[in-house]
């Protein structure tokens, strides 16, 4: 069985990792949704999609299921996106989300959708991750090993601190 999975995975981070690994004992391949993958260097989107199927990829390689990432690119038009992620995808029987909307609009199509249990939400939330990166403040105890080396190899602290600079001041 193919399962999917999507998230924005600015960063991927261990709370993801934790679900990549339940999912992992119910499907045989995984689809790893690279979501908002036309957004980067922004304060929420600071990643690109290359550099985010780098995290993702690199990060799910212990596990024992065959995996791809696909980069999704936002519609904005929530009635058809299933239609649109479906169109970019391998086919899928199931998928997995918590995020309410998600599960919505994939039950609306009549898909089967599976949902896990948050892995330590105050502290495994991207926007807390992406703050912490900023302050200078410890975030890579929080991302598996493969990650924290896709994050400092495209220098995503500084990055970060410079796009929050110029977001702060309006430029």
């Amino acid at each position: 069985m193919r399962g999917f999975y999507i998230g924005r995975f600015q960063p991927y981070h261990d709370g993801h990792h934790q679900m990549v690994a339940e999912i992992a004992d119910e499907v045989d391949e995984l689809v790893l949704g690279i979501g908002s993958a036309g957004e980067s260097h922004t304060q929420r989107n600071p990643f690109t999609a290359g550099e985010r199927i780098m995290m993702v990829t690199k990060a799910v390689a212990e596990f024992d299921v065959t995996s791809y990432a696909v980069p999704i690119e936002d519609l904005d038009r929530n009635a058809v996106w299933v239609s649109h992620v479906r169109s970019m995808c391998p086919q899928f029987e199931v998928a997995y989300s918590n995020n309410p909307l998600v599960v919505r609009l994939f039950r609306e199509a009549g898909v089967e959708v599976r949902t896990t249990p948050m892995f330590d939400r105050d502290v495994l939330e991207g926007t807390e991750l992406r703050s912490r990166m900023v302050a200078g403040d410890d975030w890579r105890e929080h991302v598996p090993d493969p990650v924290v080396d896709v994050i400092e190899e495209v220098d995503g602290p500084a990055r970060m601190r410079q796009v929050a600079d110029t977001d702060a001041n309006g430029h």
